[in-house]
């Protein structure tokens, strides 16, 4: 018995100094910092040291936040979580294809994408979401290409999650070519709160923008982490 207690002294003391040097050369480093620290929900971030593109740094990024499932709440029905997706970079090339399928040829701006949750039972207030979206896109100067609609299988979700999921659509634009991505960041930001504040005042529910940005894309749901490539075919 004694030997055991000397044994978890000596791992909680290696530990606790392993840690301390990983904290202090990731401080110096500029990638941390102690007054961050706080109780959250497992998060993971990989990036490509050279800065490219690649499939290689999605499917990394996917594999960590399978790791991570163990984070996330699970309902009773084994499948429904509390939430989980993943943060991507817009793959220009992807959806530049998909311009070309709208009849549409890309005009060299720089291309945004908004991933909007749409309601899914209620047609009417469906089609007046897509309405405001538009309007304000366009109200604020940019072309817009058309609307997506992200394949996804349902077969995935638990029960609770597939009755109230959304409509899940992408809404592909143009902004000024000229814009620097800040700069671009800031009018899609107005442009979202204007859509929102549109869409409360018409008094309509299950409407969210999960990401309107000219940088990146989120895919997200009520799922657990390791159901979000599966949902998301």
């Amino acid at each position: 018995m004694e030997k055991m207690t000397e044994k978890t002294d000596f791992n909680a003391t290696t530990y606790l100094a392993q840690r301390s040097r990983n904290e202090a050369a990731l401080s110096e480093a500029g990638v941390y910092g102690p007054e961050f620290e706080h109780d959250a929900c497992g998060v993971g971030f990989v990036a490509a040291k050279d800065g490219k593109a690649c499939r290689a740094v999605v499917d990394a990024a996917i594999e960590a936040l399978q790791a991570i499932w163990h984070r996330g709440a699970v309902d009773a029905d084994g499948m429904t979580g509390d939430g989980a997706g993943i943060h991507i970079e817009i793959p220009r090339d992807f959806f530049i294809e998909h311009i070309a399928r709208t009849g549409h040829d890309y005009d060299g701006g720089r291309l945004a994408v908004g991933m909007v949750f749409l309601p899914r039972t209620d047609l009417e207030a469906q089609e007046r979401c897509r309405c405001i979206v538009e309007q304000e896109i366009l109200a604020d100067g940019h072309f817009i290409f058309g609307w997506r609609q992200v394949p996804v299988d349902v077969s995935a979700l638990g029960d609770k999650a597939s009755a109230t999921r959304p409509e899940i659509e992408q809404i592909m634009f143009s902004m000024p070519a000229d814009f620097n991505e800040a700069e671009a960041e800031r009018h899609l930001y107005v442009v979202r709160r204007r859509i929102e504040k549109a869409v409360m005042a018409e008094l309509i529910s299950d409407f969210y923008i999960c990401s309107l940005s000219s940088r990146s894309v989120i895919y997200k749901g009520m799922f657990l982490a390791e159901q979000v490539t599966a949902f998301f075919s």
